[in-house]
């Protein structure tokens, strides 16, 4: 990854310009630049970039039908996904598969392919083919990228193409409209409820119970954090996440990291090995995941113990200086004892697998906390 690159072109773009031929003119005059970089650079959002591109041939425009969307990307075999907010990008290899479908939230839960879906953000879609360059791309009613899908050289190309046509929408024209960006939720807390919030904190069964919770109570993730103290949320440094994942990567301890935006959440489950950092990017360079993060936007970071059923769920959560949630990492759990297990007497221990990873947010909470 790379910061942007493209020199700055806001001043000199007029409305005129932001039509889709000025659009087209000016991916033509900045050939380098990535589309997410020069969307910026032009006040436009990626997706006005992409449908300007519109031609039914290397641009198409499709129907965004996520319950036959999905089906299709099975057929395509080994690919790319890729999810990305802001400040963070979620890249993993493998097959869409075990689709679940749902008409609030949906799923994929394969074995390399693990996302949370949330249909109502799945607004805008295109198929992109430039040489042996193709790909599925989603983007949200503002514009912003949801998901996208890069094919592999091992990819169904025959498939892809099968779908660009099952899924080809009537309207095939060069232009979008979109609607403005809703702003990031401020944390959001009630001192005065501090207590209700711990005593139901503590009878929590389930890690998905807690945004219930902070909604009841009119708070949210983070502002439920800085209020809570320890042990429940420990503020870190923001090195530490650095720290997290080269301590996982050396420990080889097995972790689930998830990154998402409003439409779409993609977890990668397993151990990591190559942590570079390249300028303000720290990054995870493995064979079929790539994570890549903008370290210099984690202002805060949140060691997180909530108690499940089988036993503590411990993360480490980061967010930006606007109080958005960048990625979380939690510990993973030993594979096939999620259900089959009899829940303990006492749940106050780690969840079964993930004792190397509460060891290490342990050392952490000593050596990086504020």
């Amino acid at each position: 990854m790379s910061s942007l690159t493209a020199p700055d072109l806001t001043s000199e773009v007029t409305a005129l310009d932001r039509s889709p031929q000025g659009l087209r003119d000016a991916r033509a005059g900045n050939p380098k630049s990535r589309i997410r970089d020069l969307a910026e650079q032009l006040g436009v959002s990626e997706a006005h970039l992409v449908a300007s591109g519109v031609d039914g041939k290397g641009v198409v425009r499709l129907t965004c039908d996520i319950d036959r969307l999905f089906p299709a990307l099975a057929t395509l075999g080994p690919v790319m996904a890729l999810t990305r907010n802001e400040h963070c990008v979620h890249e993993k290899d493998g097959a869409y598969l075990d689709y679940h479908p749902g008409p609030h939230a949906a799923m994929v839960l394969g074995p390399d392919i693990d996302l949370r879906i949330f249909p109502r953000h799945w607004v805008h879609a295109f198929a992109l083919s430039d040489g042996d360059k193709r790909s599925i791309q989603i983007f949200d009613a503002a514009g912003d990228a949801v998901h996208k899908v890069h094919l592999r050289p091992a990819s169904n190309v025959a498939a892809f193409e099968a779908l660009v046509a099952d899924l080809r929408a009537e309207d095939q024209s060069d232009g979008i409209e979109t609607q403005p960006r809703s702003p990031v939720e401020a944390a959001k807390s009630n001192a005065e409820k501090r207590d209700i919030l711990l005593k139901e904190w503590d009878a929590l069964t389930d890690t998905h119970q807690f945004l219930r919770l902070t909604s009841k109570l009119k708070m949210n993730r983070l502002g439920a954090y800085r209020i809570a103290g320890a042990p429940y949320a420990v503020a870190l440094k923001p090195e530490a996440v650095d720290a997290a994942l080269r301590g996982a990567a050396e420990g080889q301890v097995p972790v689930m990291i998830f990154v998402g935006n409003m439409g779409c959440i993609q977890i990668h489950g397993g151990t990591v090995h190559r942590i570079e950092q390249m300028g303000p990017w720290l990054n995870v360079l493995d064979p079929g995941f790539n994570l890549h993060l903008r370290s210099d936007k984690i202002a805060e970071v949140w060691l997180v113990r909530k108690p499940t059923k089988h036993g503590m769920a411990v993360s480490i959560e980061f967010f930006d200086a606007d109080g958005m949630v960048i990625a979380q990492i939690f510990g993973q759990r030993a594979p096939g004892n999620e259900r089959s297990e009899p829940a303990p007497e006492d749940n106050s221990g780690p969840l079964p697998g993930t004792e190397g990873w509460v060891a290490l947010t342990d050392t952490l909470a000593q050596t990086h906390g504020i």
